[in-house]
């Protein structure tokens, strides 16, 4: 049995046993009232613990409509810089400040440049491509952003370095943040451009909002057509029934009830480049505290190692139905449409799901302990690198150290395993998270990590462990909520390269490859203390390590 939900040009095709299993969920939804409910902004959906936050992050629903708001003056920052001859637009920003815009501009076929890492390689890259026309867009709604700031006074030095100054400077920086932000100060006190952002918007809910729609417009991109999409599906937010955010909200839900949760990602065809990191921090994030949560695992394609289904896993193709040639047949959910209602459809959804699971999909608890810990690895240090660098390895072949507890590497006598062990430590129903933290554009080809050990894990193991990737820090920022506050069966490898030129941050006591060492051992420290394996990998030389780490798991 299929179930086709339509509206607004967006389109949730459910079949077999997912239909099945979602169907007393979205009825249970419907009884309660929740679609006039959330739409009319009921903070007590997630319960009266999670009431004064969801109160202060329900704007994201008025965000078609009121985003029209900043249309103007998108239009006049557009305009300057076009008339400065600054054409080439990089935004700094970490989640909620960058992932949305990224994947505006690769689906609006945009150059933006985005920076939201503390690689100096990457950085560095970023600095010595076209400097005389860059316009830096500085996104944090905190305003507070260690990633952020240091990208900001970074490129001040670089600018003044290359005699730009006065008028000329200002016109280099547009910042959008929070009203009362430290940074809004910043900006008022350089006389940089200025957008504020909406208060009443999460980081992670706000694609629609300043801070996905500014560096877009300066990008190039229509953004009044995403609006225009969104505005589409939003009369149908409000239904029972053929609401397509409020079927996929069940499907969500109930899959992590029943166990399923592991969503499994692949796009088929969407047209929506880089959707799947997008709406991997939104489910991340929102869901995984209080143990519990759903899992996104963004795969490359359908036919990629991990798609095949198991029994903790729920599949979804973003584009062709599931019953059409090469989407992968057995796969019992499909979502497409246009950007701008993709974005609005996997928001309500995401806060749906939250509700059914009984979690607030509005903050971010965890997400702290890691920023505390790099905090204090750098205060101590003052600005020397990490004490923790210094360890002897456990291990070392050719061009890559290994790291970890003894007892997890007790008897291992090389790479292959090292692979071993650590597809070994992941639990059943459990999961091994690849965090690289590296330039994920000069060091690319460590994404394709991901897929081989996936692809090891099945052949070494009859239920083989879900595999995830991400690049750091950018992962801290999504699916570092789920790791620490979701369920505790996680399995993490850490892949650090060697810094051949550091990057010093301007009035701090460290460069950004220590700041970036610091996130690293900020977050094993986190993950340990929670009695997770923590694996790392450390590259002597990036190009040569990661050669030699896809010979091994392809040998």
């Amino acid at each position: 049995m299929t179930s086709v939900v339509t509206a607004g040009g967006v389109s949730v095709t459910i079949r077999g046993v997912v239909l099945d299993e979602s169907e007393p969920v979205l009825d249970r939804l419907v009884s309660d009232g929740v679609p006039a409910s959330l739409t009319s902004r009921h903070a007590g959906l997630w319960g009266p613990d999670a009431a004064p936050a969801a109160a202060r992050r329900l704007g994201w629903l008025d965000l078609p409509e009121s985003s029209r708001a900043l249309l103007g003056r998108l239009a006049e920052l557009v305009g300057e810089a076009r008339g400065a001859g600054l054409d080439r637009v990089v935004l700094a920003g970490m989640g909620g400040s960058s992932l949305a815009a990224e994947t505006i501009a690769l689906t609006g076929d945009a150059e933006l440049t985005v920076l939201d890492t503390t690689d100096p390689h990457q950085v560095a890259d970023v600095l010595a491509d076209h400097l005389d026309r860059t316009l830096l867009v500085v996104s944090s709604k905190s305003g507070g952003t260690i990633e952020t700031d240091a990208h900001r006074r970074v490129f001040e030095r670089a600018f003044a370095e290359a005699g730009i100054s006065g008028d000329a400077l200002r016109r280099r920086f547009v910042v959008v943040t929070d009203p009362g932000s430290p940074l809004e100060a910043v900006a008022k006190a350089a006389g940089y451009r200025l957008v504020l952002s909406d208060p009443d918007v999460g980081g992670r809910y706000g694609a629609l909002s300043a801070s996905g729609l500014v560096p877009s417009a300066l990008a190039g991109v229509d953004v009044r057509r995403l609006l225009d999409e969104a505005s589409a599906l939003a009369p149908a937010l409000q239904q029972p029934y053929d609401n397509p955010a409020l079927t996929l909200g069940a499907v969500l839900g109930s899959s992590a009830l029943g166990g399923r949760d592991k969503l499994v990602i692949a796009d088929n065809g969407s047209g929506l480049a880089g959707f799947g990191g997008w709406a991997e921090h939104l489910v991340a994030e929102s869901t995984g505290k209080d143990g519990k949560g759903l899992l996104p695992v963004v795969v490359e394609s359908v036919d990629a190692p991990g798609f095949e289904l198991t029994g903790d896993m729920r599949r979804v193709v973003l584009g062709s139905r599931p019953d059409e040639p090469g989407a992968g047949r057995d796969a019992g959910l499909s979502v497409a449409g246009p950007l701008g209602a993709q974005f609005l459809l996997w928001e309500y959804a995401t806060a749906v799901a939250g509700r059914v699971l009984g979690v607030n999909p509005f903050d971010e608890p965890d997400v702290q302990a890691s920023k505390d810990n790099t905090a204090a690895l750098l205060r101590a240090e003052e600005g020397t690198a990490p004490t923790v660098v210094r360890t002897a390895p456990a291990l070392v072949e050719g061009a890559v150290e290994v790291h970890g507890r003894d007892e997890s590497l007790k008897g291992v006598k090389d790479l292959a395993g090292v692979f071993e062990a650590v597809l070994a430590a992941a639990p059943d129903h459990g999961y091994l998270a690849v965090m690289a933290y590296l330039d994920r554009f000069g060091d690319a080809s460590a994404a394709g990590l991901r897929s081989l050990l996936a692809e090891r894990g099945a052949e070494l193991r009859k239920r083989a462990a879900p595999v995830t990737f991400g690049w750091g820090p950018r992962f801290l920022h999504s699916t570092g909520q789920f790791h620490k506050g979701g369920p505790r069966n996680g399995t993490f490898l850490q892949i650090t390269g060697a810094v051949k030129n550091d990057i010093a941050v301007p009035d701090r006591p460290y460069t950004l490859g220590q700041l970036q060492l610091a996130q690293a051992f900020g977050d094993q420290r986190v993950l340990r203390s929670l009695g997770r394996p923590v694996f790392r990998l450390h590259l002597r030389d990036r190009d040569e390590g990661i050669a030699q780490l896809t010979k091994v798991l392809t040998g």
